[in-house]
């Protein structure tokens, strides 16, 4: 059975679905899933169409679990990093303390940002690109369930 994939943001919440680091090491957009060529990143530059606006965030659901055996989802074998995009002297991956956001062991879940403010939110402060952010694992397979709160 293949899974949904909403690629038509709809808010306030906006489900990426189950991001999946097929390489350790190698760490996966949480966007991929929604928006693979990442045409919608503000920070890409491509020739093709767009949405006129950007996707924002203001809030970011990580749930450390991988797709069940069976269904639903069974916890990871080891831990889910969180990464802010753009390192350039590191490796960019779960190894560069530089853009390591959070590490999430097996069957946690994090928000980011840690404390929301909904005062903050609501005059549009504190709001996040989504593309800035992916994931990195320990073993192969492990993953996070991804949920924007979006403007």
């Amino acid at each position: 059975m293949a899974n949904s994939v909403l690629n038509l943001r709809q808010g306030p919440i906006w489900p990426l679905g189950m991001i999946v680091n097929v390489t350790p090491g190698t760490p996966v957009n949480i966007m991929s899933l929604v928006d693979p060529s990442s045409v919608n990143d503000p920070n890409a530059k491509t020739g093709t169409q767009s949405y006129e606006y950007t996707v924002r965030a203001y809030e970011i659901l990580f749930q450390a679990a991988k797709v069940g055996a069976s269904h639903g989802t069974q916890i990871n074998t080891g831990n889910i990093y969180i990464l802010k995009r753009g390192g350039t002297a590191g490796s960019g991956n779960r190894d560069d303390y530089g853009v390591l956001i959070a590490t999430l062991s097996q069957g946690t879940t994090g928000v980011y940002p840690p404390v929301f403010r909904l005062t903050a939110a609501a005059m549009n402060r504190n709001i996040f690109n989504p593309y800035d952010f992916l994931i990195d694992a320990d073993n192969t397979g492990d993953g996070c369930q991804v949920t924007l709160n979006i403007q």
